[in-house]
């Protein structure tokens, strides 16, 4: 039976390891109930639940998570699963060097016997920092894309995918994903015919493909450059009037090549990508709100050609404008 080992350690949140261990538990009830077919019977999922030191972890919210035994590097295993730290700041968990360095070196360890390794939300910070997803792609946290890609450019990201694979590497974004993870470790383990019937018993959404409608793009945009902060708020002032590089530069008394340098510099994109971006985050507030009809919304951003503001809205997000709202527009 295919074992699969769920690493552990202070800081997560529970559900990322509550939440895989009942869609194994759903797939062996499913596994168990389908007919013989010949010989075969489709296989039993196993688990353990470890931790470094062999005793429970706390989450992030206080709870304990108990375990069946500690992690050792050397263990066989057909899967490790490492979810994600719940933190603002990835330098700070990484400063725990006595979570950090043995964890890093299992998961290599690991890596070269041949075990699938599979992570979710923040967890791909843990394996770039193992050097393990150089080359290769990768996703995680919509709000933590660009933290990761300004620290790991080696990595392909697809940070708008909700599940990427290469080379017996798999990453989910945020938490809730870590249900499509498990599903696709039961699809691995077990086969395709138990892992959809175990999602539509769970209830478990394994056609969600993008991140993108739920993400905003700048959201995760902390720097110190006082000018960016400036222009960025200039930006957000003047949504509905033309974007002109030149008289944004001139009303911060600087060259158009010094804002376009420093803006790149702080926010990882040069200003009229930025603003674009802010846009449609301004759009996706006002759809939800459902105040303003599609073509006052488009008006309010600056795109007076409701076509234009479609494709935009439709490129940067995966749905249409009218997709957008009947998913997200609030109930009143």
């Amino acid at each position: 039976m295919p074992l699969i080992r769920i690493w552990v350690y202070d800081g997560i949140l529970a559900s990322g390891v509550a939440g895989i261990v009942d869609v194994f538990t759903a797939a062996n009830s499913v596994a168990a109930s389908r007919p013989r077919r010949g010989d075969c019977k489709p296989s039993q999922l196993r688990w353990r639940v470890e931790s470094l030191s062999g005793r429970p972890v706390q989450t992030v919210s206080g709870q304990v998570i108990g375990v069946d035994g500690p992690i050792s590097a050397r263990a066989s295993a057909d899967a490790v699963v490492i979810p994600g730290p719940f933190v603002g700041d990835i330098e700070r968990f990484f400063a725990r060097l006595d979570v950090i360095e043995p964890l890093l070196a299992a998961l290599r360890r690991q890596h070269e016997r041949g075990t699938l390794l599979a992570s979710y939300c923040t967890g791909s910070f843990i394996l770039a920092e193992a050097g393990l997803l150089d080359g290769r792609v990768a996703t995680t946290h919509w709000a933590k894309g660009r933290t990761f890609a300004m620290r790991y450019p080696a990595v392909d990201l697809r940070v708008a995918e909700i599940l990427t694979e290469q080379n017996r590497i798999i990453c989910s974004g945020a938490v809730t994903t870590s249900l499509n993870l498990a599903l696709r470790l039961v699809d691995t383990f077990a086969g395709a015919d138990v892992a959809n019937e175990t999602g539509k018993l769970m209830l478990i959404d394994g056609n969600r493909v993008s991140q993108a409608s739920y993400a905003s793009r700048t959201h995760d945009v902390r720097h110190s450059d006082a000018m960016v902060a400036r222009a960025q708020s200039l930006m957000e002032k003047s949504l509905q009037r033309g974007f002109s590089l030149a008289r944004l530069a001139r009303d911060l008394s600087v060259s158009e090549r010094t804002l376009n340098r420093r803006f790149k510099l702080a926010v990882g994109e040069a200003p009229l990508q930025y603003l674009q971006a802010l846009r449609v985050d301004v759009a996706k507030r006002l759809i939800e709100s459902r105040r303003l009809k599609l073509d006052a919304v488009s008006a309010r951003v600056g795109y007076n050609d409701l076509s234009t503001f479609r494709r935009l809205f439709k490129r940067e997000t995966g749905l249409s404008p009218r997709e957008y709202q009947r998913r997200f527009a609030r109930v009143a």
